[in-house]
């Protein structure tokens, strides 16, 4: 198992994506961290958009661990999906299958204990603010719907400042930091190496 952990627009979705591209679907399964929002269905629309999804307490850390325990012994897992629109589980599943590699990205992989020991390869995209806030801003009004002044205001509110409490100081668990993301081609490359070994040694059924 491996775990892709950094700020918001690093570079994780991209490093887990090359690596389910270059690997294949039949070797590697991908969850998003994302996924495991926490159900807000009994809030009203207002106060979902008004929550904190950078902080810790946004997510619900038993059912992905439990997910990739499930994942370990073999078992596939109904995995959420996220609608970013409503700020909140869209009602449908995603079935996710056992593979020899599975990826975990989000911002807060590394930040839970639990979650942080299960990972065999430990990953931080370690990217500038400035970039980080540029991406975010594009991605945010391009895909999910989202006005140029209510990103900025979420980011100023609750992105930094819980990227200064919570995930930068993870960054002490990885085993490797990649500077700049998917952006990083040569330490990318060494990553996709390493995975390909993975999926080659003996053993692969």
């Amino acid at each position: 198992m491996i775990g892709v952990a950094g700020g918001s627009s690093s570079g994780k979705t991209t490093i887990s994506e090359r690596l389910v591209a270059l690997t294949g679907e039949h070797h590697l399964s991908r969850i998003e961290l994302d996924s495991y929002y926490l159900d807000r269905s009994d809030q009203p629309l207002e106060e979902r958009r008004n929550a904190n999804y950078d902080h810790p307490e946004a997510f619900d850390w038993k059912l992905l661990n439990d997910h990739l325990a499930a994942l370990a012994n073999g078992a596939s897992v109904p995995v959420p999906v996220y609608d970013y629109a409503q700020h909140n589980r869209s009602g449908e599943t995603r079935l996710v299958a056992p593979n020899r590699i599975v990826v975990v990205d989000g911002i807060l992989v590394l930040y839970d204990r639990a979650l942080r020991e299960r990972f065999d390869l430990k990953i931080f995209v370690d990217t500038s603010a400035d970039i980080r806030l540029i991406r975010r801003l594009q991605r945010d009004v391009a895909e999910r719907g989202r006005t140029p002044d209510s990103v900025i205001e979420q980011y100023l509110s609750t992105v930094k400042p819980a990227h200064e409490r919570f995930i930068e100081p993870s960054k002490r668990y990885a085993d490797v930091i990649i500077p700049e993301g998917g952006l990083n081609r040569p330490a990318l490359d060494v990553l996709l190496a390493r995975v390909r070994e993975l999926v080659s040694e003996p053993g692969d059924d």
